[in-house]
């Protein structure tokens, strides 16, 4: 007896197919990461302060984060699966030759600095004599095509180069001057407690200067003389930094939302710059969510961003200095 191929059987075999290749395309690693929305995190319960008397009338500060992940090769062929979402490649996520592990720990760090930046900024605004002892300077970010990748990994703390020591940016730069491009250098780096040297191969950067491989930043030990403690949980990344430093003013005393809803993006630098960060679309959702009222951005491309995806009830600002962040909260209409 022989079975003929009906066109209902021929759609079903197609069905099973294409459920079979979804199935398969959702296991296979793309090779990128996908950046989507997460939630505003309201920033009070978070941050507590000595002494701490937020004023009567006082809005809300949130700080706004990220879920990034493992983007499957189904997820890139098909991206509208998720809205507002981004792609970006492994290497910027996870630098080369760091496990996910390790690029955790190097966001948990970064977060856990930003932190006491936060707090030091907020409080040398408020008249605190903050003591801050410079004490190396951290890898920040890896730049590929240079020899550092596989070297060296984030938040690496460069304490000397070639047996000179370098506790500031600064020094980093007098010592580099001296050595011509191409040439090899030994630094002496602090990584999980340990010390190590390691051997990198400078390149030209086109002036005839020579490059490392890594962005600087400064690291530093703090002595505040008011208990600041900030507790963001497994949040990493150095993004927040701006919403805490305004948290920890309203804690004491000042009231800096003046009502509104005041969602906060910024990495806090210790001179009061608001330096750019990474996954503003999805913040802007983020904020939407949360339904607030204000956004504060990294101006330059970070606001570009945000004025793009935002809707006509959030009012994006865009600041270059945490001065300039509370004269903007300051000079907005009175809230309703």
């Amino acid at each position: 007896m022989r079975r003929h191929l009906t066109p209902w059987r021929a759609f079903g075999a197609l069905v099973v197919l294409l459920v079979i290749t979804v199935l398969i395309l959702a296991r296979i690693p793309s090779g990128q990461y996908v950046l989507l929305p997460d939630i505003a995190h309201p920033v009070a319960p978070l941050v507590k302060v000595e002494g701490a008397r937020t004023p009567k009338g006082a809005g809300s500060i949130y700080f706004l984060d990220v879920i990034e992940k493992k983007a499957s090769e189904l997820e890139k062929l098909f991206p509208w699966i998720h809205s507002d979402a981004t792609f970006e490649p492994a290497n910027d996520v996870v630098p080369p030759c760091s496990t996910d592990r390790q690029a955790i720990q190097a966001q948990l760090q970064e977060m856990a600095f930003s932190q006491r930046v936060a707090a030091t900024v907020a409080l040398r605004r408020l008249g605190y004599h903050v003591r801050v002892h410079a004490t190396g300077v951290v890898v920040s970010q890896l730049i590929a095509g240079t020899n550092a990748p596989c070297k060296l990994q984030p938040m690496d703390i460069i304490v000397a180069v070639d047996g000179t020591s370098t506790p500031t940016t600064t020094d980093l730069h007098r010592v580099l001057e001296h050595v011509e491009p191409g040439e090899v250098v030994a630094l002496r780096i602090r990584r999980a407690g340990r010390l190590l040297t390691v051997r990198v191969k400078t390149v030209d950067v086109g002036s005839g200067q020579a490059l490392v491989g890594f962005a600087p930043e400064q690291a530093a030990t703090f002595k505040l003389p008011v208990r600041v403690s900030i507790d963001a949980g497994n949040v990493g990344g150095p993004s927040a930094g701006l919403a805490f430093a305004l948290e920890v003013m309203q804690k004491l005393g000042r009231n800096v939302t003046h009502g509104y809803k005041v969602a906060a993006t910024g990495e806090m630098e210790l001179d009061g710059t608001v330096a750019p960060i990474g996954g503003v679309r999805q913040k802007v959702v983020d904020a939407h969510k949360a339904d607030v009222d204000v956004l504060l951005v990294p101006a330059g491309e970070n606001a570009k961003t945000a004025r793009r995806y935002a809707d006509s009830h959030l009012r994006v600002i865009p600041v270059r200095t945490f001065g300039q962040a509370l004269r903007a909260l300051a000079t907005l209409p009175k809230a309703g």
